[in-house]
């Protein structure tokens, strides 16, 4: 919701932030916010793309580029000035575990990761993404510009960040992810237009690109703050993640177009759709469980991967096969010959025809008693 006034406590700080958008600057603002009250930033600064004159295209119609007032420095001084204030002030709000991500383009990303540093940031990762429909370069001067880079980083060195590897490892079909993000322009009915049908900002990013850092880096109810609001995308995927949003932004035209665009968004409704628990906090299930249980009982056979290697279940939740006893990580090493395994992956049980991973019986158990 819009705020045109800021309802202030006794101490000067912004009472009431979640799940709004302030208009005015954004340092000012920041600094009102309660100190460490935010858990992650997703910032979308000016890029300062020191554009001279119009870019034309090949049969002389122009491009729509980035020329609004916003984007434009005197000199890199001054935007070097401009970009240590909100840093700064986006370091006070953040909690002392929290993240930020910034992105931008060449002509901006450099500058900005040196200011991170110096201002005591700690650089976690810089990931690419990669556009599969980047806009040419249409004076064939340089190579296409295909990338833009984001940054991200946690408060400082020391910080417990948070990291939801499990997620990003299920979004991208069981593989770890990798700093290198492919993924399209924010384009057709996601696009938003203004009433004369052009774009109605010049840099709206995808929601897919939202989506993921906000899934990698937050959990249901931390609060995403975006210093550089725009057109609403961060807070339309905060919300319907389960997230609280708070954005700062200059331009009412952009403010009311957020308005409506986080006005259409349905959160999804059960936040166990929207977390992924980390395995390691899971509550450990000892093998031994599922023979007590009777889910694996002692004399089954247990095979490695395409039954190459077979093992019998003992009573005492350890494995045998020939002249060797162990637990399923040590006997799966020892058949393989390998210096260690992971048991709950390598060993399945034949049901139905059919080799299932133990692993899916020790969920099945997880469940039962949690």
């Amino acid at each position: 919701m819009l705020s045109p006034s800021l309802v202030k406590s006794r101490t000067g700080q912004i009472k009431n932030f979640k799940n709004k958008i302030f208009q005015g600057d954004c340092v000012d603002i920041m600094n009102s916010l309660p100190e460490g009250s935010v858990d992650m930033v997703f910032a979308d600064p000016p890029y300062n793309l020191q554009l001279a004159g119009d870019l034309l295209r090949p049969n002389n119609s122009k491009v729509d580029a980035v020329d609004q007032h916003w984007d434009q420095f005197d000199s890199f001084e001054v935007y070097d000035q401009f970009t240590e204030a909100w840093l700064t002030a986006a370091r006070r709000a953040l909690k002392p575990d929290g993240t930020m991500w910034v992105i931008g383009s060449y002509h901006n990303i450099f500058r900005v990761g040196r200011i991170l540093q110096d201002l005591g940031f700690w650089i976690l990762n810089d990931v690419v993404w990669l556009k599969t429909n980047p806009m040419p370069n249409f004076r064939g001067r340089r190579f296409t510009n295909a990338h833009e880079t984001m940054i991200w980083c946690s408060r400082d060195q020391k910080s417990k960040y948070g990291f939801n590897y499990e997620a990003m490892k299920n979004l991208n079909d069981d593989l770890q992810m990798r700093s290198d993000w492919t993924m399209p322009l924010c384009t057709g009915k996601e696009r938003l237009k203004g009433e004369d049908g052009a774009k109605a900002h010049p840099t709206q990013k995808p929601e897919a690109l939202l989506h993921r850092v906000i899934l990698s880096s937050t959990q249901p109810g931390d609060v995403v703050m975006d210093p550089f609001f725009g057109t609403g995308t961060t807070g339309a995927v905060a919300k319907r993640l389960k997230r609280n949003y708070v954005g700062m932004e200059r331009e009412s035209d952009y403010i009311k177009l957020a308005t409506d665009r986080i006005k259409k968004v349905r959160a999804v409704d059960d936040q166990n759709l929207v977390e992924t628990p980390a395995k390691r906090a899971e509550p450990r299930i000892p093998f031994g469980w599922l023979v007590e249980r009777g889910m694996l009982e002692a004399g089954t056979t247990l095979y490695g991967q395409n039954k190459r290697h077979a093992a019998r279940v003992r009573a005492d939740g350890t494995l045998s096969t020939g002249d060797f006893r162990g637990s399923i990580h040590q006997t799966g090493a020892h058949v393989q010959k390998a210096p260690s395994c992971n048991g709950w992956q390598y060993w399945n049980v034949q049901k139905k025809g059919k080799l299932v991973p133990i692993d899916v019986l020790r969920q099945k158990l997880r469940a039962e008693l949690h």
